[in-house]
C-alpha cells in the first residue's frame, strides 16, 4: 500500500541556497526599513527649517548642509551680464525660462546664485530685454542646491537674445563658465518679492514610501524562498521494497 504521508528531509543543495538567500533578503528588508527611518527623520528636519525665521546670509555663513531648505534673506547688487536661462521650463502648461542672475552680497561680498523665477518663451523672443534692478537690493527666498539630471543626453548650450540658454544648471558649470566664486548653493526667490519673474516653487516632500515598498519586497522574497525550500524538503517516503 502507498503511504501518501509526507516526510521532512531537507536536501542539501536547496538547503544552501535557501541559507544564503534568506538572511540576505531580510537584511535587504531592513536596510531598506533603516532608510525609511532616515526618510522620515530628514523630513522632519526640513520641516523645522522651512518654520525658522529667515537667516540673512550677509553675515557669517553656517554650514551648507544644515541650510538646505532654509528661508534666507541677502542684500546685494545683481551682476546683469552673468544672467542665463534654464530652459524648457513648465508653467501652466506653457514652456518658458528660469532666469539665474548671481547677486553680490553688500557685507561679506560673497556671489549667490538666485532663481528669479519664470518667464514665457514668447517673451523672449518678442523682447530682448531681461529687467534687472540696478540698485541695491533685499532679496528672499529658499535655499536650494541645484542638481545635475541622473541621465545626461549630452549637454548643449546656445544663446537667445545674447543670454547663454542651459538644459539645466549645477554650480560647478556656472562657475566654469563665468569665472566666478560662487557660493555652494543657490536661492529660489521668494515669491512676495516685488521684483523678479512668475515665481510658483513646488513644495518638497521627503517621503519614506518607496523604501517601505521595497522593504516588503525583500521579506516576501525572503518568505518566498522559505517556503519553496520547505515544499522540496517535504518527500514522500518509497514504498517498501524501493530502493532507499
Amino acid at each position: 500500500m502507498t503511504s501518501s504521508i509526507r516526510q521532512f528531509r531537507a536536501q542539501a543543495v536547496p538547503t544552501i541556497i535557501m541559507v544564503f538567500l534568506t538572511p540576505l533578503f531580510c537584511g535587504l528588508g531592513i536596510w531598506q526599513l533603516d532608510r525609511a527611518e532616515q526618510k522620515r527623520s530628514l523630513g522632519s528636519s526640513l520641516e523645522m527649517r522651512r518654520k525658522l525665521p529667515a537667516l540673512s546670509l550677509n553675515s557669517m555663513l553656517p554650514d551648507k548642509g544644515r541650510l538646505e531648505f532654509r528661508h534666507v534673506e541677502a542684500m546685494g547688487n545683481f551682476l546683469s551680464d552673468k544672467t542665463i536661462l534654464i530652459e524648457n521650463r513648465k508653467h501652466l502648461g506653457k514652456t518658458g525660462y528660469h532666469v539665474i542672475t548671481p547677486i553680490q552680497l553688500s557685507e561679506n561680498g560673497g556671489i549667490l546664485l538666485v532663481n528669479r523665477g519664470w518667464i514665457p518663451r514668447e517673451r523672449i523672443d518678442n523682447d530682448t530685454t531681461l529687467p534687472t534692478p540696478v540698485d541695491t537690493v533685499t532679496i528672499r527666498g529658499q535655499i536650494t542646491i541645484p542638481q545635475a539630471p541622473a541621465i545626461e543626453l549630452g549637454r548643449t548650450a546656445s544663446a537667445v537674445a545674447g543670454t547663454p540658454r542651459w538644459p539645466y544648471l549645477t554650480l560647478d558649470s556656472f562657475t566654469a563658465w563665468s569665472g566666478l566664486e560662487i557660493l555652494p548653493f543657490a536661492i529660489l526667490q521668494s515669491p512676495d518679492d516685488s521684483h523678479g519673474f512668475v515665481r510658483r516653487w513646488p513644495h518638497p516632500r521627503v517621503s519614506d514610501m518607496m523604501h517601505i515598498g521595497y522593504a516588503i519586497q525583500w521579506f516576501a522574497f525572503a518568505l518566498i524562498t522559505l517556503l519553496v525550500w520547505l515544499r522540496l524538503s517535504m518527500q514522500t517516503p518509497p514504498e517498501n521494497g524501493e530502493k532507499q
